[in-house]
C-alpha cells in the first residue's frame, strides 16, 4: 500500500471470529492476510451494524506524551521540555469503541479525559531519522488518555503516572487507523455529555509525529502496531456526572466514543 492512500482500517468480530477490513461507503471490505503486512481483499462485504468493532490494532506497547503542546505548557506554565518526556501504558487498558468502561470500586476520586492524537507504527522501527519516520507510520488514530489523577499525586515521593494511566480500559482508541493523511493538518475535538471541551490543532505540537517516532525509536524499538498517543493540549477535565459520554473526534479519522462509569 503506498503511504498516501487514503485508507481507514479497522478490526472487528463477527460470527465469533476477529478480522479486519477497510471502512467503505458499502460498509466493510474484508480483507485476508495481515493488516501490517501482505493482505488483500477478499471480495466480501459487511456493514457496520453486523459487526462489533475491535480496537483497530493491538499494539505491543503503548507510548503516551506529557508536556508535548505548546499551548499546554504555557497554560500550566512549565518550560517546554529538550527532548519528548513519555512513558508505557499497559496494554491492558486497551477497550473497543463503544465500550462502557467503569471507575475502580476502590477509587472515588478524580477521573480525567484527554483527547489525542494516535500514531500507529507499521513496520518495525529502530533508530531512524524524522526524515524517514513517514516510512515507519501506518497511519493515525483518536486516543482517549484516561487519567486517575488524585492516584498520580498520591504519593509525594513518586508520581504513579504507570498506575494512574494503566488501569483496565483506561486506553480505548479507534475507530480506524487512517492513512494517507497530513497528521500537521489535522485537529482534535473532544466532546463530553454533549458539550465541546477540547479544539486544538496537531500543528502546535512540540514535537512533530515524525521527530516523535524518531526520537523514541532511538529509545526502544517499535513494532507493527505500537501505538504513540501524542500528547494532550489544552481544556482537559473531569468527568463527574454517574454517566458520561466522551467522543474524541478527529476529522478523516472519525469519532471514537466511550461510556465512562463512576
Amino acid at each position: 500500500m503506498m503511504a498516501s492512500e487514503m485508507k481507514r482500517w479497522l478490526r472487528f468480530r463477527h460470527a465469533g471470529t476477529t478480522g479486519f477490513g477497510t471502512l467503505e461507503s458499502s460498509g466493510i471490505s474484508v480483507h485476508e492476510g495481515e493488516m501490517f503486512g501482505r493482505n488483500a481483499a477478499s471480495g466480501k462485504t459487511l456493514a457496520l451494524s453486523e459487526v462489533e468493532l475491535l480496537a483497530p490494532c493491538a499494539p505491543s506497547k503503548i507510548v503516551a506524551l506529557w508536556n508535548n503542546f505548546h499551548a499546554l505548557a504555557a497554560k500550566l506554565n512549565q518550560p517546554e521540555p529538550p527532548e519528548p518526556l513519555y512513558l508505557l501504558k499497559a496494554t491492558t487498558t486497551i477497550t473497543r469503541p463503544g465500550a462502557v468502561i467503569r471507575r475502580p470500586s476502590y477509587y472515588d476520586g478524580k477521573t480525567t479525559y484527554e483527547g489525542e492524537l494516535g500514531i500507529v507504527i507499521g513496520k518495525t522501527c529502530a533508530r531512524v531519522s524524522p526524515d524517514e519516520a513517514d516510512g515507519f507510520i501506518f497511519g493515525y488514530t483518536c486516543v482517549n488518555d484516561i487519567t486517575a489523577n488524585d492516584i498520580l499525586t498520591s504519593d509525594p515521593t513518586f508520581p504513579q503516572w504507570a498506575r494512574a494511566k494503566g488501569i483496565d480500559d483506561y486506553g480505548p482508541f479507534g475507530p480506524v487507523i487512517a492513512t494517507g493523511l497530513d497528521p500537521a493538518k489535522l485537529t482534535v475535538r473532544t466532546i463530553l455529555n454533549g458539550a465541546e471541551r477540547q479544539n486544538y490543532p496537531i500543528s502546535d505540537m512540540i514535537f512533530s509525529a515524525q521527530a516523535l517516532v524518531s526520537k523514541i525509536s532511538h529509545d526502544m524499538t517499535l513494532l507493527p502496531g505500537d501505538l504513540i498517543a501524542v500528547g494532550t493540549s489544552v481544556g482537559v477535565g473531569v468527568m463527574k456526572e454517574p454517566v458520561n459520554t466522551v467522543t474524541v473526534a478527529i476529522d478523516g479519522i472519525g469519532e471514537l466514543t466511550n461510556e465512562f462509569r463512576l
